[in-house]
């Protein structure tokens, strides 16, 4: 018998079209931060840095949405708690500061470049997560 914690997916509903968003996200994220690292670092060490971050946050938040248990339920709160404190920090900094953000990051101006997706990702997973602690 396996662990509680080391439970299968959730493969039904939202859950799984959260899952696939964050996957997708976390594959662009990290894939876009790698190549601007590798690149071009010393013109926006900043920006690239927090894409890498929100690359890693966008990991945690797909396996913990990913997997049953109370220890990735808890991975998944934090994730995207995390991320939508990111998406508002980052998007509100680069619209006051533009300077400081000489090159766009995955949540600048709120995650404009990805038409907002960022900013709602969260708040869904947070629903989300919410709707199934009170199921359970």
């Amino acid at each position: 018998m396996s662990a509680p914690d080391a439970a299968p997916r959730r493969t039904t509903g939202l859950g799984r079209v959260l899952v696939a968003l964050y996957a997708v996200f976390a594959i662009a994220a990290l894939s876009r931060a790698s190549v601007q690292i590798a690149t071009d670092f010393h013109t926006a060490p900043l920006a690239y840095l927090l894409s890498a971050f929100a690359g890693v946050v966008y990991v945690l938040a797909t396996v913990g949405l990913g997997r049953s248990g109370a220890r990735w339920r808890r991975v998944a709160w934090v994730a995207c708690s995390v991320e939508l404190l990111g998406v508002l920090t980052v998007g509100t900094l680069s619209l006051a500061d533009a300077q400081a953000f000489p090159r766009s990051t995955v949540w600048s101006g709120y995650g404009s470049g990805y038409v907002f997706i960022p900013l709602v990702l969260p708040v869904l997973g947070l629903v989300y997560l919410r709707r199934e602690s009170r199921a359970a």
